[in-house]
């Protein structure tokens, strides 16, 4: 069966498409993989030695600064590619002519980071101008994000070019939520050409997230006392902490941790607060309490247990994730010379 292509199709049909995807999924076990593109490792060895870098050394800056910018960046590249593939569309600015996906309800809140990429892309344009394509600016900057933070480092292919759209429709379809349950999350991400296994291991990222209040008050308010396995006083506290943090009615940007016990370093302590019920955001949770995670379940176990195995997965996977292609982008893209704006 060929991986399911990444261009948008009609609502209807898509949303029918997915749940028959679902289905060939949950009966057979059946696993689809992210498509090749065009994208080589010595991309840019003659054109512009030095990318790497120069990423490299700004991402240094930015995470000595503040950590959370490594968790801003993973997050921005994982948004970018759900969305007409890894083509730089969410970094796009709302003009007259052009509708960005900034303001879509799900990324409003939920994005910070523009201004580093901005940093790096104004360094590359005076050292390569025209040369290094936005999209793949923010894929370099995520890998080096999660080395920065003690995290995997993986070989980054290269060669995408900069779409002249975006999709702020599509931003609110094809990006899961906090509160979504796993049979939808899981037809998400197999609509993009992901598995099951990427699914729980991207997740995994979350070890440096934060969450903000109004995606996880409905969790700490609902089922998080019934989903978490053995009750202590440490258990109590946490809950406490996070409802004093988040109260039943206002405060919705303030934020937590998703992984309370090492929050700026990137490791497998994410999953064991899911083995103990005590995942911030009900999308995480789900991975390892629903019904029907079955798979989910026993990689979550997997990955709490193994870091090495979750480091080696989730390098592979977020191959697969920068692998997502817009293809439209190959024949009418461009290399933004600002990651804001379309050339004119």
């Amino acid at each position: 069966m060929a991986p399911l292509s990444t261009t948008h199709h009609d609502q209807p049909k898509r949303s029918v498409l997915l749940h028959l995807v679902l289905l060939v999924f949950l009966v057979s076990g059946y696993c689809l993989s992210a498509s090749d593109p065009y994208l080589t490792l010595d991309y840019y060895k003659s054109a512009c030695p030095t990318v790497l870098e120069i990423v490299r050394k700004e991402m240094e800056c930015a995470v000595l600064s503040d950590p959370r910018n490594a968790a801003f960046i993973v997050r921005l590249h994982f948004h970018d590619c759900f969305v007409q593939g890894c083509d730089g569309s969410v970094l796009l600015d709302d003009t007259i002519d052009l509708q960005g996906e900034k303001m879509a309800s799900i990324n409003k809140n939920a994005l910070d980071g523009f201004r580093i990429i901005d940093r790096i892309k104004n360094k590359l344009e005076s050292d390569c101008p025209g040369i290094v394509s936005c999209a793949d600016i923010l894929t370099i900057a995520a890998r080096d994000a999660v080395i920065l933070v003690g995290g995997p480092y993986w070989d980054v292919p290269l060669g995408r070019k900069d779409s002249t759209t975006a999709g702020y429709e599509l931003a609110t379809t094809n990006l899961p939520t906090a509160e979504e349950g796993l049979p939808s999350i899981i037809s998400k991400f197999i609509y993009q050409g992901l598995s099951v296994t990427d699914m729980v291991a991207l997740s995994g990222a979350h070890t440096i997230g934060m969450a903000r209040c109004e995606n996880f008050r409905g969790r700490i308010y609902g089922d998080f006392e019934a989903t978490t396995s053995v009750k202590t006083p440490i258990s109590e506290t946490y809950l406490s902490n996070l409802r004093s943090i988040c109260p039943a009615v206002g405060g919705d940007n303030n934020v937590t941790a998703m992984d309370s016990l090492t929050p700026d370093f990137f490791d497998n302590s994410f999953y064991q607060t899911l083995l103990k019920g005590e995942g911030v955001l009900n999308s995480d949770q789900e991975m390892y309490a629903s019904l029907f995670g079955i798979q989910t379940k026993e990689l979550v176990k997997k990955y709490a247990h193994d870091s090495i195995a979750f480091f080696e997965q989730f390098s592979d996977s977020m191959v697969k994730l920068g692998n997502i292609t817009n293809s439209d982008s190959f024949v009418n893209g461009e290399v933004r010379r600002n990651c804001r704006f379309v050339n004119t």
